[in-house]
Formats: structure tokens, sequence, C-alpha cells
């Protein structure tokens, strides 16, 4: 809690877009939770609220963590701001359109029913290309340069953003095919909140890991730095070994959705 306290206060301190766009967020989640329990409408078998809860609580979290990380790349000010300002506004915009199509009780993904919801399906993949753009640039930013970090947190943030570009891929393999589950169609049953489908694979489960790699792998690492009285050289060997386990974790989940099988069984 104390770190999370900090990682706050620093983003407030370097950019208040991030700040007050994670803040938006979560405000959106509290909109959402409070449908849950007085909208009774749902979509594909959930209450229409469930996505976009989902979502805002996700985008809060990534926001986050991009503001919290520039702060440790050797950029200019001028480049974080451009770099926060992208990633707070396309991903705003993102909920907004998974938030609105959720108020009309309507599907946002793979939605082309009418001009107007294919409009923003292609809106929403335009916003998500930016920001894989952005992963694309920090992969090899952090490869290239030196951060204000230990070595061992750098080999986990190249680690966690391969991961997130992974997730990213896994979801542009869900529009692909204009569906995330494999072997039924969307929807059915699924485990609670998440709605990860019990019956059926369901490529949703690599892509949730995927796109939490940026914070799980480093935090790792954070924690064997704080905790672990070991050389810097194992350090990294550890991190990495992590990473590559966490990696294999979620390419085992995009294999077993591939083939149509749950991640549990109904």
């Amino acid at each position: 809690m104390r770190y999370l306290r900090q990682v706050f206060s620093t983003v407030k301190k370097e950019s208040s877009v991030i700040y007050w766009a994670v803040w938006i967020n979560f405000l959106i989640a509290i909109v959402c939770l409070t449908g849950f329990f007085v909208d009774d409408r749902t979509l594909s078998g959930v209450s229409v609220w469930i996505k976009p809860l989902k979502f805002s609580i996700s985008i809060a979290i990534y926001t986050l963590t991009v503001g919290y990380l520039t702060t440790i790349y050797p950029y200019s000010k001028r480049k974080k701001n451009i770099l926060n300002n992208i990633v707070a506004w396309t991903l705003l915009l993102e909920l907004g359109i998974i938030f609105y199509q959720a108020s009309r009780g309507v599907p946002s993904h793979y939605n082309e029913s009418t001009p107007f919801d294919a409009i923003l399906f292609l809106g929403m993949g335009f916003f998500i290309g930016i920001n894989v753009l952005i992963m694309v640039l920090f992969i090899f930013d952090t490869i290239r340069l030196k951060l204000k970090t230990t070595k061992s947190i750098q080999y986990a943030l190249l680690m966690g953003w391969l991961i997130v570009f992974f997730g990213s891929w896994v979801g542009g393999e869900m529009i692909t095919q204009m569906s995330h589950n494999v072997g039924s169609a969307n929807g059915g049953e699924g485990l609670p909140l998440v709605n990860w489908s019990t019956i059926s694979g369901d490529l949703r489960v690599a892509h949730f890991f995927g796109l939490h790699g940026i914070q799980i792998i480093p935090l790792f690492a954070l924690w064997v730095s704080k905790k672990w009285k070991v050389s810097n050289r194992n350090q990294i060997f550890i991190v990495v070994f992590f990473g590559l386990l966490y990696a294999s974790w979620i390419g085992f989940t995009f294999y077993q959705a591939k083939q149509g099988i749950p991640l549990l069984k109904s």
C-alpha cells in the first residue's frame, strides 16, 4: 500500500493528465458497478455493465503504469507529456465507446450490425493500434537506453513489454475471427465476473494475462530486489526465469484456447 501511494504521488507530480485519467476510469468503474445492481439488462448472459467495469479497472491500472514508468525512462519532459497524453486520451476514448455501447445495451466488440456500430468498433481498434505502437517504442527504448532503475528491473520491464505486445496480438486474433470463444459462439456459461467460457476455448484468458505482464513481472523484480539478498547477476537470472515461466503460462492458455478447451470446465 505504501508503494502504491508512492506511485500515485509520483504520477500526480509528473503528469496531471495521467493522474486524472486514472481517477476518471475509477469513477466510471463506480458508475458501472452501480449499474450492475440497479439495471437488470443483460448481454450474452451477463449484465451489460460487466464489460465496461472490467475495462475501466484494467485501463486505469495500465494508464497508471505507463504514467509511472515514463518517469524512469531518460525522456525529455516534452516526450513524456506527448506519450502520457496519447495514452490517457486514446484509452479514455476507447472506454467511452465501450461505456456508451453498454448504456445502449449492445455489444461494443465485434459489432458491425449497423454502419454506426461498425465505425465505433473501428475507432476502438484505431485507439488500441496507437497504444500498440507505443508499446513497440517502449520495447526498443528498454533495450537501447539506460533506465533510472536496477538492471534486474530493466530486464523485467523488457519482458513485461514483450508479453504485453503478445497479449495485444492475441486481441488482434480475436478481432480477426470476430469472436473470443473458440469452439462455440460468444456467451454461454462462464467464470464469475471475467466471464471466461467454461464450455469452450476463450482467448481472453491469454489476452488478460498478457496485458498485465507489465505490472506482474516488474513487481516481482522489485520484490526480489527488496527481499532477496543476492547479487545483481542472480537477481537478473531469477527475474528472467520468472518471466519465462509467466510467458509459458500465457502460451499454454493461448494454445489451450485455440484447441477449444476452456481454462476451467463447468
